[in-house]
């Protein structure tokens, strides 16, 4: 059996078990604007890091930040969430820093 043949037999086994049924943005037209107004040279680069859902770590701490906002408005005693606030605010400040003096 060759590859190609094999490789066809596992796809059309997924498929009828309804693997692919629930996939991500199904029956919508793919956007790869995006993807071909990037330099050529970084597109696979970019891609592996979108599709595996990388998010750098200065976005994730603006990510908990905006969380424990929310969460310190609903708290009847914030004191604790106030304190992983600001330390969340000092280290986006410090990863911040380092892009200033590369510039």
């Amino acid at each position: 059996m060759s590859l190609e043949s094999n490789i066809e037999k596992i796809l059309s086994e997924a498929i009828s078990r309804g693997e692919f049924d629930d996939l991500k943005g199904k029956g919508k037209p793919l956007d790869l604007t995006p993807y071909f107004s990037l330099p050529e040279d970084l597109r696979l680069a970019y891609s592996l890091l979108k599709s595996n859902e990388f998010v750098p770590d200065e976005v994730h701490l603006l990510n908990q930040i905006a969380e424990l906002k929310r969460q310190i408005a609903e708290a009847d005693d914030p004191t604790d969430l106030i304190k992983k606030l600001n330390e969340c605010k000092l280290k986006l400040d410090l990863a911040l820093e380092k892009y200033k003096k590369k510039i």
